[in-house]
């Protein structure tokens, strides 16, 4: 291990980008809070706060997708990702940030007077049969609550997932420990998992997205929304995890590795893509006006555009260039690729929040790519902190030299 590099020393670029983008989102914010947050228009209001809101969700889901990642392959007794897991584990440790600011945001959002929440305004309630027999799951105590408790349990279970892997830097002691070590993350992988079960794959997106319209449900969206983090979430890792490998770090993680996560991303791609292709056939084929309000505006309305740009950027780009072989295991093309789904997936959280807070015209303009610059910075600058205070190599972790030989 002595010569190859295990300690992350932030890079003066990676610095000046990231403040660089933090402050034009920043200023972003600034201009966009005075010419429309402040605006006697609420509809103005609504689309300023829309565009913060859904920044802040999906930026908060896929670097929460690093954790999910972690403890699903921990369950599965997997090695091949091992070589790279510091990576993932930084990632996830941006969520507690994230989950901050998402927090404090949504909490002001349903108990301000904007009403992006239509639930949240009692005179409204009062004369809509549909909201009031929605009541006992739509009111604020339980939004608050869940809020509160998805993004506090996500933020500490997470930490003693990265807690419990540090034990691997230790002094080996033999056999005896290394398999309590990998117990007690299986024990925490396990904690992590259900606990996101419940909430980023159940409860949360309905609360925090799909209530935009109240009136329109899915049993399918938490899984749409699932999918479409989870892919965002492996784009993020692969693009970190290549950027390593540009720097000179990461000696051990190689082509097959990056293999595998052109595998994943091409996988999930697909998963998204059928989830999409599902809920929409089952509510076109049904034709119910309760069950098309929501695609209406979306496939025939002003955000068509976005809507089917959504669909080629997100399925036909990835079946089409990352189906052959060669391309998983080409640098050049596994890094366009997931800057393209990061950005086709932010497309998607775009379409599906801002389609439900502003209906009639579509609001993409300079703000929504400042307030993205401005998550972009601040993930790059609390990542490049969090590969600083690790080793980059779990040099005692039993299944590292799996993760070694591994070939795929």
């Amino acid at each position: 291990m002595a010569s190859i590099k295990t300690q992350f020393v932030i890079p003066s670029k990676m610095k000046t980008w990231s403040l660089g983008l933090i402050a034009v989102g920043v200023i972003s914010f600034i201009i966009g809070f005075v010419t429309q947050g402040l605006s006697d228009d609420p509809n103005v209001q609504q689309a300023f706060w829309g565009t913060i809101m859904y920044n802040a969700i999906y930026f908060l889901l896929i670097t929460n997708i690093a954790m999910f990642f972690i403890c699903a392959l921990t369950l599965g007794m997997s090695a091949w990702q091992i070589a790279f897991n510091r990576v993932t584990e930084a990632i996830s440790a941006v969520v507690p940030i994230f989950g901050l600011i998402t927090g404090v945001l949504l909490i002001y959002l349903v108990i301000s007077k904007l009403h992006l929440y239509h639930w949240t305004d009692i005179k409204y309630v009062k004369g809509d049969t549909v909201l009031m027999h929605k009541q006992g799951f739509l009111n604020l105590p339980f939004y608050i609550t869940w809020t509160v408790l998805s993004i506090g349990l996500w933020s500490f279970l997470g930490m003693r997932m990265r807690k419990a892997s540090e034990q691997f830097d230790e002094k080996y002691e033999g056999p005896q420990k290394s398999q309590r070590t990998l117990w007690r993350t299986t024990v925490a992988a396990s904690l992590f998992l259900a606990f996101f079960g419940i909430t980023a794959g159940c409860v949360t997106p309905w609360l925090w997205q799909m209530s935009l319209d109240a009136h329109w449900y899915s049993t399918m969206y938490s899984w749409y929304v699932f999918a479409s983090s989870f892919v965002g979430g492996l784009a993020l890792i692969t693009l970190f995890v290549i950027y390593l490998k540009n720097k000179g770090y990461l000696e051990l993680t190689n082509q097959e590795h990056l293999h595998d996560l052109g595998k994943y991303l091409f996988a999930f791609s697909i998963f998204w893509t059928y989830i999409w292709f599902a809920q929409y056939l089952l509510i076109w084929y049904a034709n119910l006006p309760e069950e098309t309000i929501y695609f209406k505006h979306r496939v025939q309305g002003e955000y068509k555009g976005v809507f089917f740009l959504n669909l080629v950027i997100n399925f036909v780009c990835p079946i089409l260039i990352l189906m052959s072989r060669p391309s998983k295991r080409n640098y050049t093309m596994m890094t366009f690729m997931a800057v393209l789904l990061l950005f086709g997936h932010w497309l998607d959280f775009y379409q599906m929040i801002m389609g439900s807070i502003s209906d009639t015209h579509i609001t993409l303009s300079w703000l929504d790519f400042g307030i993205a610059a401005l998550f972009v910075g601040l993930l790059i600058y609390f990542v490049g902190k969090a590969l600083t205070k690790k080793p980059l190599i779990q040099k005692y972790h039993p299944f590292l030299k799996e993760s070694i030989i591994h070939h795929t």
